[in-house]
């Protein structure tokens, strides 16, 4: 212990910084009332002061007995309905008098008695508060917003020999659940703070209280005192504490589905949780609330938050609080009229959905556009003025015309996962949708075509009227470049982070990397005839030589035998002996395959339980001619989707071809068997499916059997710290032009046919049947090409597409022949001829697979380091042996 230095030490100057602008008044002990959980003498001069008529009316009937009476009452009322109900949503009725508890400061200053009610919020610290009955323990700090405990903190000072994880055990060891002050939804959150660190938990539950992690950074640092200063020197000031109580603190519902061991069913239950927002959520939510009250509407915002951010949490606080959001207190109306969540994937979108139902203060004030409502219902909401719509990406295109009537009315767009909903022509005709777009005017006078475009141009690019607040954990450059914020010394960065590194530290998600096997795989091809050596294009020849030779029977067994065998050694034994694995295969013909031979050498081993796959449509397999859907491989009986029978006994490993590689999360997955290329977010997407916590989960394992670690490494490492971009290396806005020189030296599109094309395409009217002859001239002359320069054409066209609708999103071009060529080639491009004949597979005529083996590379775990460092890769002292089997295997020389 440092000499001189004493454990009160530290909460004294808390309880100092707390009261030195005279925002928390320090009160003793005494004045606590144990039984009624309150401090009486706050809770009436709160009454007296805000609402002294009401006081006076109660007077009239209780006389003498009044402040007893309220008092009680107000006891009374929490127990029932719980402290953030009766501080934030109800009022205390006795005898026809209402009483509120608390008073929020207003958007708007319309209403100035709110204000001033405002300010006579009591907020109130008592040290070392005795809280029981039973015993003498008592608590190092408690703050009471008008006599009502909210907080409480454990304090532990390092000079004392003092850290954070004894005041932890304080709270499970010495904090008596079935106490009043800490029944469940009581106090909003408790506390146990270090020096140098805090950490948070809304429910005691004895040794099993799950505390997070609640840090301004990876590592505080505060050079002008304590590092964990920013809890009562920012989260806990007045103004901060009460917008918490008003704008974050919520009850939420849970289900989660389980098997259930005595009705050997899939069961479900629900679970109330006390939500407090973690340090990051709340950062986010206020730094963006306080950009767009300086800057305006117009501005974009890129959010780059990890998995186990609480992403659909901060997204749901943001919708609400931009639903009702004034740039300046004086303003007539809110500065959104619409804020519209977006979101690419339903599952999440569900999610997201229930997250803000939950959060949803006025009914009636969320329009939800799920999977089950149409188009119309969209239309309806946007017309109709709904303050949020939550709704997905695909259903923006067909909603152009409708919002383009309301060029007066501001949006905020929040879109998730931003990496895939920021690019693609629907994101152009949500920016459509949603733009300063002119109205034909009234005398209906013809415009010229060239009008017409530049109007349909001047819908893209930036918008005046329209937000974006795009989240993402893994951000690619182009969503840098289009969300991205710039910085003073010149680069593009997120507006606000919450690393991948933090949330492993933290302990919110796992690190997939620990456990990373890889494989490689060695084959020889040799040549069945003396045929003449022919030449074929590399990277396409060894593309098909390598889906060639993993559809093979003997290399799917050989796999399929492999996965097994370390699945029953080593996974089947993992989270208390139920986690399952995932496969993740190349194509859905490789999950087909995989399915069937999983089938037969499960059985074979006489193993309990059965493997799933997962895939789109129908898949024909030539081998024994059979149709195989998804549906008919599973054989699950009932309404049962995959998700939820792989929760049974009876499925323990799931077979996947490109489905549910991301938007998938299923704690008890463990291990990931990848026998597909992965590379950028794919990889970390992937991969990621594995990193959800669970108790008793405490590591994860992946077996890739194709893809280089150390570019999984790279991959990762991407997204593991901040990003930035260098706005040299931004996309040239006049490479289009480039791309245009090339397609129009082709002479294929003829300047006539350009504007033909164009004269059609943006008139209105049923007329576009006029448009196929123009494309099938220019078609016809595109087979008179010679087929090197047909690649090359089609190749040109498909570039200009999509770097023109990228840059589109950004800028506003005004030149008008740009959009011209734009729906031309768009609409020209579907038309050429595919050539099913581009890979040489005329080189499978010419070999034979003459021995196939597979040979353990490595095993490492992969080390991520800060920021944006290179990874060491090194090689772990000690190898794990998972299993013992022959991995090198030649089989016989087979023909084909």
């Amino acid at each position: 212990m440092a000499e001189g230095v004493k454990e009160s030490d530290f909460e004294y100057d808390v309880v100092k910084s707390l009261g030195r602008f005279e925002e928390y008044t320090p009160l003793d002990r005494s004045l606590y009332d144990k039984d009624l959980c309150l401090i009486p003498a706050e809770v009436i001069a709160f009454v007296k002061d805000t609402q002294p008529k009401e006081y006076e009316q109660l007077s009239k009937e209780y006389g003498e007995d009044t402040d007893r009476k309220i008092v009680e009452n107000v006891a009374k009322s929490i127990n029932t309905n719980k402290t953030i109900k009766i501080l934030r949503e109800g009022t205390i009725k006795d005898r026809g008098v209402k009483l509120q508890m608390a008073f929020f400061k207003p958007n708007h200053n319309r209403t100035p008695e709110h204000l001033e009610k405002y300010g006579k919020n009591r907020l109130a610290v008592v040290r070392q508060l005795k809280y029981s009955n039973q015993n003498e323990n008592s608590l190092d700090i408690v703050l009471f917003v008008n006599g009502i405990p909210v907080i409480t903190m454990e304090l532990k000072n390092a000079l004392t020999g003092q850290y954070l994880s004894q005041a932890i055990e304080q709270y499970k060891n010495d904090r008596d659940p079935r106490e009043k002050l800490f029944e469940f939804q009581r106090c909003l959150v408790h506390f146990a703070v270090s020096t140098e660190s805090v950490a948070m938990t809304t429910k005691l539950e004895g040794k099993s209280t799950y505390f997070l992690p609640f840090n301004e950074h990876l590592v505080n640092v505060n050079p002008n005192g304590f590092a964990t200063a920013f809890l009562w020197e920012e989260v806990l000031t007045k103004d901060s504490l009460l917008d918490l109580i008003q704008n974050f603190v919520n009850i939420q519902e849970n289900e989660e589905k389980f098997y259930n061991n005595e009705t050997k069913k899939l069961d479900s239950k629900k679970s109330k949780v006390l939500i407090f927002p973690r340090y990051h959520q709340r950062r986010a939510v206020n730094k963006l609330l306080s950009d767009v009250r300086s800057k305006g509407v117009g501005q974009k915002y890129l959010i780059q938050h990890s998995a186990g951010s609480g992403k659909s949490n901060t997204i749901s606080w943001l919708a609400h609080r931009l639903s009702d959001l004034y740039q300046n207190p004086s303003d007539a109306k809110s500065l959104f009229d619409t804020t519209i969540v977006v979101t690419d994937r339903r599952v999440l979108d569900k999610q997201i959905q229930n997250n803000i139902r939950q959060f949803e203060q006025v009914p009636g004030a969320v329009a939800y556009i799920d999977e089950s409502k149409t188009s119309q219902d969209l239309k309806e909401a946007i017309e109709n003025g709904s303050r949020i719509i939550v709704t997905t990406l695909q259903k923006f295109p067909v909603i152009s015309e409708t919002v383009s009537r309301f060029s007066d009315r501001n949006f905020a767009v929040i879109i998730d996962e931003a990496h895939s909903s920021q690019a693609g022509e629907s994101a152009r005709h949500l920016r459509k949708a949603l733009s300063l777009e002119e109205s034909e005017s009234a005398d209906k006078t013809e415009k010229s075509i060239d009008v017409i475009i530049e109007e349909e141009i001047a819908s893209k690019g930036d918008q005046k009227n329209i937000s974006f607040f795009a989240f993402t954990a893994t951000p690619k450059p182009k969503t840098i470049e289009i969300f991205g914020t710039v910085q003073p010394d010149g680069t593009k960065k997120e507006f606000d982070l919450y690393s991948m590194e933090q949330a492993i530290k933290e302990g919110f998600i796992l690190d997939v990397l620990k456990n990373y096997m890889s494989w490689k795989r060695y084959y020889k091809l040799v040549k069945r005839s003396e045929v003449e050596d022919k030449e074929y294009a590399k990277k396409k020849t060894v593309r098909l030589l390598s889906n060639y030779v993993d559809l093979q029977d003997h290399a799917i067994e050989k796999k399929t035998r492999i996965m097994l065998e370390h699945f029953v050694s080593q996974t089947q034994k993992e989270i208390q002996g139920t986690a399952r694995a995932m496969l993740v295969t190349r194509s859905r013909l490789h999950a087909v395959r995989y399915k069937r031979k999983f089938d037969e050498i499960m059985r074979e081993m006489n193993l309990p339980y059965e493997a799933l796959v997962a895939f789109s449509g129908t898949v024909t397999d030539h081998e024994n001619n059979t149709e195989n859907t998804m549906q008919s491989m599973n054989d699950l009986e009932g309404r049962i989707s995959v998700p939820e029978a792989l929760k049974l006994p009876k499925y323990r490993i799931l077979i996947v071809a490109n489905m549910y590689q991301t938007g998938f999360d299923e704690p008890l997955l463990h291990t990931m068997f990848v026998d597909k290329k992965l590379g950028g977010t794919s990889s970390v997407q992937t991969l990621s499916r594995l990193n959800r916590t669970k108790k008793g989960k405490n590591t994860t394992m992946v077996l890739d059997f194709v893809n280089d670690p150390e570019k999984i490494q790279k991959d990762f490492q991407a997204y593991y710290g901040s990003n930035f971009m260098e706005l040299e290396d931004q996309t040239d806005q006049n490479s289009v032009y480039d791309v245009l020189n090339k397609i129009e030296s082709t002479n294929l599109i003829y300047k006539n046919d350009l504007e033909s094309f164009a004269e059609i395409f943006f008139r209105k009217g049923d007329h576009k049947e006029k448009l196929q002859p123009i494309l099938n001239a220019i078609v016809e002359k595109y087979k008179a090409l010679p087929e090197e320069e047909q690649e090359t054409f089609k190749s040109d066209a498909n570039d200009f597409i999509r770097l023109y609708r990228f840059l589109s999103q950004i800028i506003s071009f005004t030149d008008v022949e740009l959009e011209k060529y734009y729906v031309l080639l768009t609409a020209l491009y579907k038309k050429l001829p595919y050539k099913k004949t581009m890979l040489p597979f005329e080189v499978l005529e010419d070999v034979d697979l003459e021995s196939y083996k597979l040979q353990h590379n490595f095993t490492t775990d992969l080390p991520l380091e800060s920021g944006n460092n290179a990874m060491s890769g090194q090689k772990p002292a000690a190898l794990p042996a998972p299993m013992k089997m022959n991995w090198n295997y030649s089989p016989k020389l087979l023909k084909f």
